[in-house]
């Protein structure tokens, strides 16, 4: 299984609330808290393949979702535009930054 990612991170809290209870609380138990497999499945009574198939199907899931839902990308998008505003502010160029402002809540 590939290591943990910040876009895991991410795919958990924009989406995590559509996996099941369960399949969500062995990925926040991975992700959030850093236990390993075996540490995982000694608490939740499973085995540490069951721990490994849960959090790769639940990986699997999360990018299904971002791929149709795009919320990340999305976001990313904001708050790339955010950031360029802020930088237009700081040089004063108040027209840019206007027009990037424009573009973010056309986004929203």
């Amino acid at each position: 299984m590939s290591g943990k990612t910040a876009k895991d991170l991410l795919l958990l809290d924009f989406y995590g609330n559509l996996l099941t209870e369960r399949m969500r609380g062995i990925m926040e138990l991975y992700l959030f808290e850093d236990l390993s497999l075996s540490e995982i499945a000694e608490t939740c009574e499973i085995s540490r393949q069951g721990v490994h198939d849960t959090i790769k199907r639940g990986k699997a899931q999360l990018e299904e979702y971002e791929n149709r839902l795009g919320l990340i990308e999305m976001f990313d998008k904001q708050k790339d535009l955010a950031r360029r505003a802020i930088e237009e502010l700081d040089r004063q160029d108040t027209k840019e930054a206007r027009r990037l402002l424009v573009e973010l809540t056309d986004e929203l």
